[in-house]
């Protein structure tokens, strides 16, 4: 082996024995009739934002404003209307669905989101490597035809999501199940994307024997120094 090859080693390191749960499989054209009706259903959302709550600026630009307060302006200023109706049945960030998707997992009662999509073209698979798993889990229990949609979208998409909400940055969206104006894309979602398939929840609650899975990678490590006397 030449020197410009590099030197590897034998790492191991254990994996689980049981089968990989995968992202649905979903067409790039239905990938994109889905990105449609979905940034057309959100985007009241991103309306309402734009006109009645300005971006913050940070806490040095608030504190200014506190500094600055105009009497006539907030005599003349009108109420801010109510958010559209579907504010309250979307969940958007990372944070915020994976809290409510553990939530879930603990409480059967309380019905977990009809959908979830996720930017991964955006992404490292670190970041969203969960979510097949967590949105399995969560509706393990309900009938195949009413089980949490997960659709992760290929292709980039999180400038136009931000867009529709009205927000800096968004690479991950859930919609309750009884979201107002969802229906048209339910029903989409639910014909092009089949359920979460955890195969191997049902293997672990089996009583067959699984021998422990040891996985050997060759792995780079740096060249040897030479020892100075």
């Amino acid at each position: 082996m030449s020197r410009s090859a590099g030197r590897t080693k034998l790492v191991h390191h254990l994996e689980t024995p049981y089968s990989a749960v995968s992202w649905p499989q979903i067409s790039l054209d239905d990938q994109d009739a889905i990105l449609e009706l979905l940034c057309n259903l959100l985007s009241p959302i991103g309306q309402h934002r734009r006109a009645h709550i300005k971006p913050s600026k940070g806490k040095r630009a608030a504190r200014r404003r506190r500094n600055k307060i105009d009497a006539k302006d907030d005599a003349a200023s009108a109420p801010v209307p109510p958010p559209p109706e579907l504010f309250e049945k979307v969940a958007v960030g990372f944070n915020s669905i994976a809290r409510t998707l553990q939530d879930v997992s603990s409480d059967a009662r309380r019905p977990p989101y009809a959908m979830v999509f996720v930017a991964r073209g955006n992404q490292s698979a670190a970041f969203n490597c969960h979510f097949p798993k967590m949105v399995g889990v969560t509706s393990k229990d309900s009938p195949p035809d009413e089980r949490t949609r997960l659709v992760g979208f290929s292709r980039s998409c999180s400038d136009r999501l931000s867009s529709s909400l009205g927000i800096a940055r968004v690479s991950s969206v859930a919609l309750s199940r009884d979201a107002p104006g969802a229906a048209p894309l339910w029903d989409l979602v639910r014909r092009k994307v089949a359920p979460v398939d955890m195969a191997w929840l049902e293997e672990a609650m089996g009583v067959e024997y699984r021998a422990t899975n040891i996985v050997s990678i060759e792995a780079a490590i740096g060249s040897k120094r030479a020892r100075t006397t």
